[in-house]
């Protein structure tokens, strides 16, 4: 067995992608229409992940866009993605600078949460040992859940 993907519903396409590939940093290697199921699918994968995806289509995140408008519940039941970064405070600089909300701010310089547009909790953690400690994360209060 091994991970293939991660499917989430996007309510408002665009902006679930400008989350993920502008501010995220994530890239679009296949994307499928389906005329007859009203659908379009849309493959993400991480920069460093990219070869890996495209020879053996893991591991990505699908992002499933229904044409037909449709509520969605709160990503929190889904739980979250999770993404390693070369360096958590630059990454959630371009993040908070690009208008993201950080709900985990990274304290302790290992960790970080922030969500998509629809929802979904996006965990980010620091490659290798945490980085010290380093305003104004430091001190940053968490905002809303993650």
């Amino acid at each position: 067995m091994r991970y293939l993907h991660t499917m989430i519903r996007a309510s408002d396409l665009d902006k679930t992608l400008e989350f993920f590939v502008r501010h995220l940093g994530l890239v679009e290697v296949q994307r499928y229409d389906s005329e007859q199921g009203r659908f379009t699918l849309i493959f993400l994968a991480a920069p460093d992940d990219v070869d890996r995806a495209e020879a053996s289509q893991s591991p990505l995140v699908e992002i499933t866009y229904n044409w037909d408008p449709e509520d969605y519940d709160s990503g929190r039941n889904f739980g979250h993605l999770a993404y390693r970064v070369d360096d958590i405070y630059e990454t959630c600089q371009k993040l908070y600078d690009a208008g993201v909300v950080i709900n985990r701010p990274p304290r302790d310089g290992r960790m970080a949460f922030v969500k998509s547009p629809d929802g979904i909790s996006i965990e980010l953690l620091q490659e290798g040992n945490a980085l010290p400690a380093q305003e104004p994360w430091a001190s940053m209060e968490n905002t809303g859940t993650w």
